[in-house]
């Protein structure tokens, strides 16, 4: 090797310790950045020239050390994990919310539960029977039976505000997934292209995969990795994205909607349902669907569907005691109650 071929070797290896050195300084900044990935100088030697017919057959050193690229340190297989956990945890979390929200509004055990107020109109009950045809003990009664009825009616009402806001953030959540799935797909562009002129694109995947995580999180969607570097997300099987295609996400009906009116995420362009495998949008579904008999009745209308057949019972119970009582003058008693309870009305026991 001539000296000239030594000292370019020797450059070849400090070019490639310098570049070392600034990707492990990219790491070490980006330590704290959330979604980035750890990246790597890809190093390979280069080899002796060959030598011709007149070569002395004399072994030769290498020229040195070649910088192939810098490679994103990412692990297919653990980031499939991370989107499926978020999946997971985006369902139980809407879920957990929306059950936590309904025991508050239960207020039991407390002295402002139903139970108390019930426990209150029972005892007014027998301070009537100990004091017959005295106005006092009957208007306790009278107002133990409306703080009943409002208590009934309060937890009904409760219901109906948490269906509307559940709604409310189910569609905040799918449009933040058609603006993810627009830039999902920008990104894709742009990655095929820099990968295409030997350029990096660790950076933009990275970005990439944090939208891709987003969505997976929101709708339980899967993530497939193509040859050119893109990404297609499909959605309950559907793609979601292609390449640099891109269909949308809605919601059924509009947000007028109220308590048992079916929702159900479609596609914009066909409105077939797209039903996701699961996410905050999957678990915003199963609270956010009618009542019915079966094990698919939404969590907010089948509760208020036993308020409602609570205040029923509980007012025909009363009626039929009271109708076959006598008054102080010796006449028939008759309902109690003078109004039927009604769906997203006050009911009165």
């Amino acid at each position: 090797m001539s000296t000239f071929g030594a000292l370019n070797t020797a450059y070849r290896g400090l070019t490639a310790a310098q570049q070392g050195m600034n990707v492990a300084g990219q790491n070490i900044a980006n330590a704290a950045t959330e979604g980035y990935t750890r990246q790597r100088v890809q190093q390979s030697a280069i080899a002796a020239p060959a030598q011709g017919l007149m070569g002395t057959g004399r072994p030769e050193a290498g020229n040195g050390v070649s910088v192939d690229g810098i490679a994103r340190l990412g692990n297919n297989f653990l980031d499939a994990g991370v989107r499926s956990a978020g999946a997971q945890a985006g369902y139980a979390g809407v879920r957990s919310s929306a059950l936590q929200g309904i025991e508050a509004t239960l207020q039991e055990p407390g002295d402002n539960g139903i139970s108390d107020s019930l426990q209150k109109f029972w005892s007014a009950w027998q301070g009537v029977a100990n004091q017959p045809g005295e106005s006092g003990p009957a208007g306790q009664l009278l107002q133990a039976g409306t703080e009943l009825s409002a208590k009934i009616a309060a937890g009904y009402q409760a219901l109906t505000s948490q269906w509307s806001t559940t709604r409310g953030e189910a569609q905040a959540d799918v449009d933040t997934v058609n603006s993810a799935a627009t830039q999902v797909a920008s990104l894709n562009a742009a990655i095929r292209t820099t990968t295409a002129a030997g350029g990096s694109a660790n950076e933009l995947i990275d970005a990439r995969a944090k939208l891709t995580e987003s969505i997976t999180r929101l709708t339980g969607a899967t993530v497939r990795e193509q040859p050119d570097g893109t990404v297609d997300v499909h959605v309950a099987g559907n793609a979601l994205v292609m390449g640099t295609s891109v269909r949308t996400l809605e919601l059924s009906g509009t947000s007028a909607d109220t308590l048992n009116t079916p929702v159900q995420l479609q596609w914009s362009d066909t409105k077939t349902a797209a039903g996701p495998d699961g996410g905050s949008i999957a678990g915003a579904l199963s609270l956010l669907a009618p009542a019915n008999s079966s094990a698919t009745g939404g969590t907010f209308a089948e509760t208020a569907a036993k308020y409602n057949a609570f205040a029923g019972s509980l007012r025909d119970a009363v009626n039929t005691l009271h109708a076959g009582a006598k008054t102080s003058s010796g006449g028939t008693a008759g309902d109690f109650s003078a109004h039927p309870p009604q769906e997203s009305r006050r009911p009165s026991p």
